[in-house]
């Protein structure tokens, strides 16, 4: 077997070639990981909204709650159920809400103009969702036209900051007096009113977009879902939260993933070009070593192996750099259209330990296919012709 060392000697001689190939690896990598990242922080940001004790009750048919309306009647008859948990004043614990969008002007671009999600919700929200806490400023009043604005859409778009004002409608301001955060969730994507207020403004008067209810345990969903669905009057579809909101994270995040797949396969080719002309390069130029070696008593075999393991080091080297770079992107906030809801979501990337491994594996996978066949070519090469040139 050929040192290592011999390798590393090789790589240090050859900086130019050694640092723009490794470079070429490193990029692919960075977007790869920084792809699957977004990614993964889609799923985290809308998973992080639901939960398995708590039921979402929406119009049967409706793929998510934009598209859907519940009779306030029906809310009652709702929460009603037995299955369904009682707070210590014995009222159920669910809320009804509706769920608008707003045309509003982004800030940061020229003239740009975006949805943002605006929920109406009740009174007793708060109670509902106890994770929800006003961090700046106070609660929205009941019946007011104030509105409390989620930590990560917070000032991306004109008005929605603390202390100032949108149009509802026409000639109907909405003030901001509070700043809330839920633990990354995509409620911090969303504008919070008063329901009531939202309905007359929107003309929704006599139905919200949906019913959550929390479940006496988990396990009690089956049964909610039978009681509900079972009464076509209602015409109705009992989902978990936790579920609904897998389901919302697909369609942006199977984009996000085959996009970014897309151009890190194209990317990848480039640098496997790369990777190859530098062992092509490395090995017409070290004729008389590779013919050393030979003469040493080396074999085709370890020859082969040495120049592979000199692509892999070398791919290696590109991936550690690519995925600690990725790392950074740890702490970027990323917005864009939630295909579901059809408003500003904001996403963080998440890195993890899988998508790291992943990442640098796919380095490796680069390596071994960009120096597969010029270390064919060096372990092909005789001793005399090594020699004579």
């Amino acid at each position: 077997m050929i040192p290592l060392s011999y390798n590393l000697r090789s790589l240090k001689v050859r900086k130019t070639t050694t640092l723009a190939t490794a470079g070429g690896i490193g990029l692919v990598v960075f977007v790869f990981a920084a792809v699957l990242m977004l990614s993964a922080g889609i799923k985290k940001t809308l998973a992080s909204s639901g939960r398995p004790d708590v039921a979402i009750i929406i119009r049967k048919g409706s793929d998510a709650e934009l598209s859907s309306a519940v009779d306030t009647p029906s809310v009652g008859l709702i929460l009603a159920g037995k299955e369904v948990a009682r707070r210590k004043d014995g009222k159920s614990d669910g809320v009804g809400e509706l769920a608008v969008v707003l045309l509003l002007d982004k800030l940061g671009t020229d003239g740009g103009v975006s949805n943002a999600a605006l929920r109406g919700v009740p009174e007793d929200v708060y109670e509902f969702r106890p994770e929800v806490k006003v961090v700046e400023g106070r609660k929205a009043k009941p019946g007011s036209d104030e509105c409390v604005v989620g930590r990560a859409i917070r000032g991306r778009f004109k008005g929605l900051d603390l202390g100032q004002q949108f149009e509802l409608r026409k000639n109907r301001q909405l003030k901001v007096v509070g700043v809330f955060e839920s633990g990354g969730s995509a409620f911090e994507s969303e504008v919070w009113a008063d329901v009531d207020s939202v309905r007359s403004a929107f003309g929704r008067d006599g139905i919200v977009s949906s019913v959550r209810a929390r479940l006496t345990d988990a396990s009690q969903l089956a049964a909610f879902k039978t009681s509900i669905e079972s009464n076509r009057q209602l015409g109705l579809e009992v989902q978990r939260e936790s579920d609904y909101y897998e389901k919302q994270s697909e369609g942006t995040s199977l984009f996000i993933t085959t996009l970014g797949t897309i151009v890190a396969f194209f990317f990848a080719i480039g640098a496997m070009i790369g990777a190859m002309i530098t062992m092509y390069s490395a090995v017409a130029n070290r004729k008389r070593e590779i013919g050393t070696l030979r003469a040493l008593g080396f074999g085709k075999r370890a020859i082969m192996t040495s120049f592979l393991l000199e692509s892999l080091l070398l791919a290696l080297i590109g991936g550690v750099a690519g995925a600690g770079c990725s790392l950074a992107m740890g702490f970027v906030e990323f917005s864009m259209v939630n295909f579901q809801s059809w408003s500003e979501m904001v996403f963080r990337f998440e890195p993890t330990p899988k998508i790291i491994i992943g990442a640098l594996l796919f380095a490796t996978a680069m390596g071994f296919l960009g120096g597969l066949f010029p270390a064919v070519r060096a372990a092909r090469m005789t001793l005399i012709k090594a020699l004579k040139e």
